[in-house]
């Protein structure tokens, strides 16, 4: 992975990753993503934000490959990979080109030892890929090199978030998409894992998805961010941007006017007043 740099807004030309007019049904009847595009350029970090439910997640199963195990189809729209339409593709497939997810939960092997979660992540690399790919990790995460041989399982969650961004690592994506990755973990540990996780970009220029409900911490290291609303991209731009804007600063910021924190019965009125929506 070698290093990028950044500008803080969408590159121009073709994107690494884009999503055309991507519609998902579950079931075949219940729509859970209608018409959402997006684009991820290399070496940047692009956030896709929103409540739970809005639809992320979903977004995410559809670019890996895998709506297929929760009853989920691709119903129309278009998904480029590297120039490559992958939308048909398998999830190992997906995986050989160069994308790979760190999924909510993280999803560890608990029964298996910090070293052997993170070989199963390159399982398609070589040896000397492998070793090399691992030495990278432990850099990254220094105390799991202490923890190599302890069981998943019984790590703390925050470094059972450092083993599944690894494990992600281990096979050297070009594109790595992060869903959820504060879920449940306290506040320091958050902020290790987004340090780190701005760092992939900064010094490896890696390029990242990061869906998040967490706007905050997202819009402080993106460079670019959509928002999802019921199944729909309703507001996007560069993180600065969206910063300034007032309804992204009330609704998902939780700040009103002269930075004071929005009340509980001014949110009530959020749907009426959400100015991207009327």
């Amino acid at each position: 992975m070698l290093k990028t740099s950044t500008t803080g807004e969408q590159a121009p030309g073709a994107a690494l990753l884009s999503l055309h007019n991507l519609q998902v049904l579950y079931g075949g009847t219940i729509e859970a993503v209608r018409d959402v595009s997006l684009e991820v350029h290399a070496g940047r970090i692009v956030a896709l934000l929103g409540s739970n439910g809005a639809g992320k997640s979903t977004v995410l199963k559809a670019l890996s490959g895998v709506l297929d195990a929760e009853d989920g189809e691709l119903e129309k729209g278009a998904i480029l990979f590297d120039g490559h339409p992958i939308e048909t593709a398998s999830a190992e497939r997906i995986v050989q080109m160069g994308m790979v997810q760190v999924p909510e939960g993280r999803r560890l092997f608990a029964s298996m030892s910090v070293e052997e979660n993170l070989i199963v992540g390159a399982h398609l690399q070589d040896r000397g890929t492998l070793d090399e790919a691992r030495d990278f990790v432990y850099k990254l995460f220094p105390n799991l090199r202490d923890r190599r041989s302890q069981l998943a399982g019984y790590l703390s969650g925050g470094e059972q978030q450092m083993v599944a961004i690894g494990r992600a690592l281990m096979s050297r994506p070009k594109v790595m998409a992060l869903d959820e990755p504060s879920l449940g973990l306290a506040p320091k540990v958050v902020s290790e894992i987004f340090a780190t996780i701005k760092a992939l970009r900064d010094s490896a220029g890696l390029t990242i998805l990061l869906v998040e409900q967490n706007a905050k911490r997202a819009l402080a290291i993106a460079d670019y961010a959509y928002i999802m609303e019921n199944g729909r991209v309703v507001l996007d731009g560069t993180c600065e941007a969206l910063r300034r804007n007032a309804d992204v600063r009330e609704f998902y910021l939780g700040l009103g006017a002269g930075q004071k924190r929005t009340s509980m019965r001014d949110a009530k009125h959020y749907k009426r007043r959400k100015r991207w929506l009327s």
